[in-house]
């Protein structure tokens, strides 16, 4: 995902491309044996740290000043559009990889071109205290006064052509509406008891002990949504992904996907999450599962929200993002939909009717979906950051269809009523992940809390509740530019794993926080 980060350093695409080349972003040019924090992998290779890092001694105790701040002028591009669009290459190549885990698969296309001079660093190396060829610190009196330069943007204005046949209609569903059921709320539970929570491992990216760079040229990307797809395998979803050209900070890059996918069958996560494998659609390449047209103002990215497996039958809630807002964690959908898979993750088709159309800010834009008994329960917001929590339920055999949904609207399921779906806990939230634990009974929901920056923990014995109160799984004063939190299937009411993503360093982290009563 390219704007996910709440705080100041997770501007939109457009502005935070405009931030780096501004004011020269860079990584700390110290050398990795310098800063011990950084973790090295077995392979000893260095990677990334989302925590808060110590200072390094004799520096300085403020951020340069830059020496040049530019302010985008935007001017119209006028950019023509096929509708439909192209039809999706659905190629796909099976690989093996190396016995040796440090051997590389494909130097060939990993390691032809040479990475910018970078040192992988955490939040504060990679973005918000590096410079290059600035002046000014804390231990100078000398007051810099910024160049003030005007840099003109293009601001893409989207004009539908005719295009070519496109996919094959698909039918739509009968009208099949549920009548209104009054429902009932559960006693609250208690708050989440959160002891001890630790960076368990690097998931992705340079250094990781994956090697996603070098095995799929999956260099930076984000999210990490894990779903079982069967007993013992689970899958994971990723977001915005960069390959070889890829620096930090933030989501940047030639080779762009919007989301790829991984299969794991490791069932230890104490010592981290081993990736068997990935999607791909050539050599040492992950491919984009779920097409998206990569045009800004029409349809920049699509980007995965939740999985979920239904018998041999895998489905990806997703949102077509059209674009991302000149406001920090703010952005744009056409509507939030939902993908499924009869191969195991290798294909997927967009479902042409189980779409939630952006109307006036429409709920159930970010979706995470839980099957459960006889139904499939839809947890959603609006897009951006700055909305509540809305519930919807749908049959198992009826998840496509979205006449046969029902909405949690004061006490009833209300058929086809969505815009009327009443918050079921209190205050704003984003990027939720949901899930039931069978052996407790337990519902456990994890999301971001934008207004006091930390990532929290609520549970319940009931989809719609009562909910807990929060308890915070990661505070951004310790992990200054993190956000997601996404529940790993197979964790447990005492041992919960999730995934966290840091904006700075562009990857995704495996998480541990121990619970008690």
């Amino acid at each position: 995902m390219v704007d996910k980060s709440w705080s100041v350093s997770g501007v939109p695409l457009c502005v935070a491309a405009v931030v780096a080349a501004t004011i020269g972003f860079t990584a700390a040019p110290a050398a990795a044996e310098t800063l011990p924090w950084l973790p090295v992998n077995a392979c000893g290779e260095t990677g990334f740290n989302p925590a808060k890092e110590p200072p390094i001694p004799g520096g300085p105790l403020l951020p340069p000043i830059p020496p040049t701040v530019s302010i985008p002028i935007p001017y119209p591009d006028f950019v023509p559009v096929p509708v439909p669009g192209p039809r999706v290459d659905q190629t796909r190549v099976a690989q093996d990889l190396p016995a040796d885990p440090c051997a590389d698969p494909c130097p060939d296309l990993t390691d032809e071109a040479e990475k910018p001079e970078t040192v992988p660093g955490s939040s504060g190396s990679a973005g918000s205290s590096g410079s290059s060829g600035s002046s000014g610190s804390s231990g100078s009196s000398a007051l810099t006064i910024p160049k003030i330069s005007i840099d003109p943007r293009p601001e893409t204005i989207p004009i539908p052509v005719p295009g070519g046949p496109g996919p094959e209609p698909q039918p739509a569903p009968p009208v099949e509406i549920n009548p209104a059921v009054r429902g009932s709320l559960t006693a609250v539970m208690a708050k989440p008891g959160v002891g001890d929570v630790r960076l368990v491992s690097q998931l992705t990216g340079q250094g990781s002990e994956n090697r996603t760079d070098k095995r799929w040229q999956v260099d930076g990307t984000d999210l990490g949504i894990t779903w079982e797809t069967k007993p013992g395998e689970v899958a994971v979803a990723f977001g915005d992904t960069f390959g070889k050209d890829w620096a930090p900070p933030g989501a940047f890059g030639e080779d762009w996907r919007s989301n790829v996918l991984g299969h794991s069958t490791d069932t230890d996560l104490s010592d981290g999450m081993t990736i068997d494998s990935m999607v791909q659609d050539s050599r040492c390449h992950a491919a984009e599962i779920i097409d998206s047209r990569h045009i800004n103002n029409f349809e920049t990215t699509t980007i995965p929200t939740s999985g979920f497996a239904i018998g041999d039958r895998q489905y990806l809630s997703y949102m077509s993002v059209k674009r991302w807002s000149m406001v920090p964690g703010m952005w744009y959908t056409n509507y939030g939909g939902i993908a499924y898979s009869d191969d195991n993750g290798q294909t997927w088709t967009k479902d042409q009717h189980a779409k939630w159309n952006n109307i006036f800010g429409a709920r159930f834009q970010v979706s995470a979906m839980v099957p459960h008994g006889d139904y499939v329960y839809m947890f959603g917001t609006p897009n951006g950051r700055i909305g509540t929590i809305g519930l919807a339920r749908v049959p198992v055999d009826k998840v496509l269809n979205t006449t046969s949904y029902q909405y949690w609207s004061d006490g009833t399921w209300t058929p086809v009523s969505q815009h009327l779906a009443t918050p079921i806990v209190g205050g704003v939230a984003s990027e939720l992940s949901v899930r039931y634990d069978a052996a407790s009974d337990k519902w456990q929901m994890s999301y971001l809390e934008p207004v006091g920056g930390s990532i929290i923990l609520r549970q319940s014995s009931s989809p719609q509740g009562m909910w807990s109160d929060a308890a915070t799984l990661v505070d951004t004063a310790d992990y200054p530019k993190a956000y997601g939190g996404f529940i790993h299937p197979w964790s447990t009411d005492e041992d919960l794993y999730f995934t966290i993503s840091e904006w700075d360093s562009y990857n995704v982290y495996l998480m541990h926080a121990s619970l008690h009563p």
